[in-house]
């Protein structure tokens, strides 16, 4: 599914109208993680030091109809942005009113603007057509690089680029990367092709899992949702973190997956959610009361990282346990680094994964950590992106 990037085309002299994910964390006016920012600057660069016009739109948070939502604006974003960039970055303070349009209309070959947060037009969320165009009439070339926001049909993501049909439409390098890892890793994987699925719930994995099923070799489950699982065993799961309603569900996949999908073989189990518990490993379906499982167990970390360590393809989406706190992150750490140490293409789904790779300090040793959980989870399950299908093929 290759598109045309940003690379491809010649922008000395035109105003390329780019969809950035800036939805940085504030503190006040002050950006606290600018690692959003830093992620977009390489297309950003291709633009202004090949004398394109630059003029950059994102969302920030979750502004509300006729709410004082000034804390959500784009502007400390600009500021962090022209820190970055050691230049001028030239912030106009709506959207696509009349601040923008001049300062649109005003910008010269090599200069970079931001307009402030999309979400403060209802048309964004509603995919508004005539918002779109109004955003639209600003670009000669539109570029999606916010591959976080790509499962979605804001107005910037669909209908902006449906209003500039005919003119370039291309991706970022964020997005082209991203595609590239996930879109191929699910259809034309190298095999052993292993999907790692952890977290809470089944069912915010179900569609992933029914997608993996079909398409892996192995499919590991560990996190909370294992003792699901177990349950559907009829095993003994103590008080660990189980969707009762979701039982039958997990019954139906135990069937469907047969030898596919593997579960733990045992369970590090607590009587407290705290590091300092009193602590038990136990087989897997063997949770006493007054225990619940908080990671998988030392056998099940050995045998998913053989079975890691084997593998030519691995996407990871989800932790094995509480990996925040020690000693209950050691079944995800024995996954990172066994796929640290692995010569898979080994694709991290963001999220709790990300930031359990970052925490290990093992982000640089696997292929790809990708910048969008949901964005991530969506390719996952399946889905076919709008935002991205319509974009000129490469």
């Amino acid at each position: 599914m290759a598109k045309k990037s940003i690379a491809d085309i010649d922008v000395a002299g035109k105003k390329v109208l780019m969809r950035v994910d800036f939805n940085v964390p504030l503190d006040g006016t002050t950006v606290t993680d600018d690692g959003r920012v830093r992620m977009a600057l390489p297309s950003i660069k291709s633009v202004i030091e090949r004398g394109g016009q630059l003029i950059l739109m994102s969302h920030l948070g979750r502004p509300k109809s006729g709410a004082d939502n000034s804390k959500y604006s784009l502007k400390p974003a600009a500021d962090k942005l022209a820190e970055l960039l050691g230049q001028d970055v030239v912030f106009a303070t709506d959207t696509v009113g009349d601040d923008a349009a001049a300062k649109v209309a005003a910008l010269q070959d090599g200069g970079i603007m931001v307009i402030e947060n999309l979400r403060f037009e209802a048309g964004e969320k509603e995919g508004c057509s005539e918002f779109a165009g109004k955003l639209a009439a600003f670009g000669d070339i539109y570029c999606n690089d916010a591959f976080g926001t790509c499962h979605r049909t804001d107005a910037s993501m669909v209908a902006v680029p449906e209003a500039m049909a005919g003119k370039p439409r291309v991706v970022g390098f964020l997005v082209e990367k991203e595609i590239k890892f996930l879109l191929d890793a699910i259809e034309t994987p190298q095999r052993p092709f292993v999907a790692i699925l952890g977290g809470a719930k089944v069912s915010d994995k179900i569609q992933v899992i029914k997608n993996l099923l079909g398409i892996c070799d192995k499919v590991l489950i560990g996190g909370a949702m294992a003792y699901t699982f177990e349950l559907a065993r009829g095993g003994q799961v103590g008080g660990s973190l189980v969707e009762k309603d979701k039982v039958e569900l997990a019954k139906e996949l135990l069937a469907a997956g047969g030898d596919k999908l593997v579960l733990p073989v045992d369970t590090h189990c607590g009587d407290a959610f705290s590091g300092d518990c009193n602590k038990q490993v136990v087989d897997a379906g063997q949770i006493a009361e007054g225990f619940e499982g908080f990671d998988i167990g030392p056998k099940t970390a050995v045998m998913y990282a053989e079975i890691v360590g084997s593998a030519k393809t691995v996407v990871w989406n989800g932790p094995m346990g509480v990996f925040e706190m020690p000693p209950f992150d050691a079944g995800t750490r024995a996954v990172a680094e066994a796929l640290a140490n692995g010569s898979s293409t080994s694709i991290i789904g963001g999220g709790d994964s990300a930031a359990a790779i970052r925490k290990f300090g093992l982000d640089d040793k696997v292929s790809h950590v990708s910048t969008g959980g949901g964005a991530s989870l969506a390719i996952l399950e399946g889905q076919k992106f709008a935002a991205v299908e319509l974009l000129d093929e490469a």
